[in-house]
Formats: C-alpha cells, structure tokens, sequence
C-alpha cells in the first residue's frame, strides 16, 4: 500500500521572500487596474478626464520604472536542499 505525503498548501519561507521582494511591483500594477477601472466607469458619464488619463499614465510609468529596479537586483542565489 502507498501512502501519500501530505504536502503543506502553506506558503514556505522563500515564497514570502519571493513575494515580500516582488511586492512594489504587485503594488504598482494594482495602481495600473485602479486607474483602468476609473477609466471604464468614467466612460459611462461623458469620458474620462484629462485627470484620469494623467492617472492612468503615471501608474503605468511607475510599473515601468519598478520593473526596471527589480530586474537590476543582483538575483539572490537559492540554497538547494
């Protein structure tokens, strides 16, 4: 008979890592779908503003300029267990 190794569904320690170091970046993309959504709901009363397109620019060039600070991390080496 087998038995089944019951695997944990809890994130381990290099996960929270992995996300904790990804997480400007997870922030700023959720800035990117505020200023969408504002876009979408502003369509339905006239149009978004000159306002809102600024938003929508900026949250954009913020993901850009978070992207870019995150791939010129030095990649930090995993132990292998």
């Amino acid at each position: 008979m087998h038995r089944k190794v019951a695997r944990s569904t809890e994130p381990t320690d290099g996960d929270l890592s992995a996300i904790e170091a990804e997480w400007p970046l997870i922030e700023a993309e959720l800035s990117v779908l505020d200023a969408e959504i504002a876009n979408i709901y502003a369509a339905e009363h006239g149009g978004p503003s000159p306002l809102d397109w600024r938003r929508l620019r900026r949250a954009e060039g913020r993901v850009v300029r978070v992207a870019a600070e995150l791939a010129a991390r030095p990649v930090a080496r995993r132990q292998v267990a």
